[in-house]
């Protein structure tokens, strides 16, 4: 299975602004530039959509670990925030924290704790990040 998604880019880093679309249409010609990425402006940025990437595959992930064990979600909220720092002449994203909150009928904390653990682990966009990923997760 493959998904795309693009990317068009006018103009120098700082004046320049660019677009993004997916496949599917969730985003089309969705603006963004240098100031809503590192002014916090108004408009989208890489960062953000990875951050609800994943917080949609962890949520989903932890969805599937759950249903394993017998148990289904009435809800799962799951917030990302992503930190993007610079070093060594350059940016990195260098941490994910992830927030969440489910409502799991017959679920107890620690079959709870570690059903999140293992999502947090397996999911495929956690999977692909080299940054520190980390989490508070509990059961409302």
């Amino acid at each position: 299975m493959k998904k795309k998604a693009s990317a068009i880019w006018k103009g120098d880093l700082k004046t320049g602004k660019g677009q993004i679309s997916t496949e599917s249409g969730a985003l089309k010609d969705a603006p963004y530039g240098f100031k809503t990425r590192f002014e916090n402006a108004p408009g989208t940025n890489p960062e953000e959509l990875l951050g609800a990437a994943h917080a949609g595959c962890f949520s989903m992930a932890l969805s599937n670990i759950l249903g394993e064990s017998g148990l289904t979600a009435d809800s799962i909220q799951t917030e990302a925030v992503v930190t993007l720092d610079q070093a060594d002449g350059g940016f990195a994203i260098t941490a994910v924290h992830l927030t969440v909150v489910a409502k799991v009928p017959g679920a107890d904390a620690a079959a709870f704790e570690a059903a999140a653990n293992k999502a947090k682990a397996g999911c495929p966009v956690s999977k692909v990040l080299k940054a520190n990923i980390t989490m508070d997760a509990k059961l409302a």
